[in-house]
Parts: structure tokens; C-alpha cells; sequence
């Protein structure tokens, strides 16, 4: 089974991503309330996917990203943002170049997730 992380500083984010993943059959899910956490969870265990948000505090996911790209190449990375200063798409086209394997803006759809997830980890969508 594939091990998940779910970087966002949003609690109830997190929880509910976690809840809608669980449903489908995944069960092996960490999460961190941001990439500072998250890198530490990741050096410390192997995870398969890493979903994260892009504006979060201590260590925010463009930066996450591009550590994740540099010192963990064959994690499947999925970028997600509602925006900020500069709007969400912004931010999302930035993570593409710089690694992410899918970006989705927030609000997104749960079967956006779902078969964003089943892709990058090579499942039939």
C-alpha cells in the first residue's frame, strides 16, 4: 500500500483530505501542518506521494517542493493552492516548473484528487 503525506497548515483541510483518501483504501496517510514538519516526517520515513499546499507557515510548499525534487527525486508530488497574493494559479504554475506532478487549485473536486492520486501512483483511474 502507498504511503501518503498531506502537507496544509489548515486543520480541517488536512482531516478531510485524509477522510476522503481513507475512503478510497488508502491507509497508510501522514500529515504535517507544514513543510518544516513534513520534511522532518519524510526524512525520518518513506512516503510514496506527498500532497501539499503552497502557502503555509515556517516552510511554505514552493520551497517544500523544491527540497523534495532535490534529495527525494521519485516522490510523486501533488501541488495544491487557494491562492494569495498572487492567486492560486500563479502559485500552481510555479510548483509545475520547479517539480510538482499535478497542481490542483482549491476548491477542487474529490474525484480531481482521487484520480490525481491513483495516477501518480501508477493506479487505473
Amino acid at each position: 500500500m502507498a504511503r501518503i503525506l498531506i502537507m496544509d497548515d489548515d486543520n480541517q483541510f488536512r482531516e478531510m483530505l485524509k477522510i476522503m483518501l481513507e475512503n478510497e483504501g488508502y491507509n497508510d496517510i501522514s500529515d504535517a501542518e507544514s513543510g518544516y514538519i513534513g520534511m522532518k516526517l519524510i526524512r525520518k520515513s518513506h512516503f510514496d506521494l506527498v500532497i501539499t499546499d503552497i502557502i503555509m507557515p515556517d516552510k511554505e510548499g514552493i520551497e517544500t517542493i523544491m527540497e523534495l525534487k532535490k534529495d527525494f527525486p521519485a516522490i510523486k508530488i501533488i501541488a495544491m493552492s487557494g491562492g494569495g497574493k498572487i492567486g492560486a494559479d500563479s502559485y500552481l504554475v510555479m510548483a509545475g516548473h520547479l517539480g510538482a506532478d499535478k497542481t490542483l487549485a482549491k476548491p477542487f473536486l474529490q474525484s480531481e484528487i482521487i484520480n490525481a492520486v491513483r495516477e501518480l501512483l501508477g493506479e487505473k483511474v
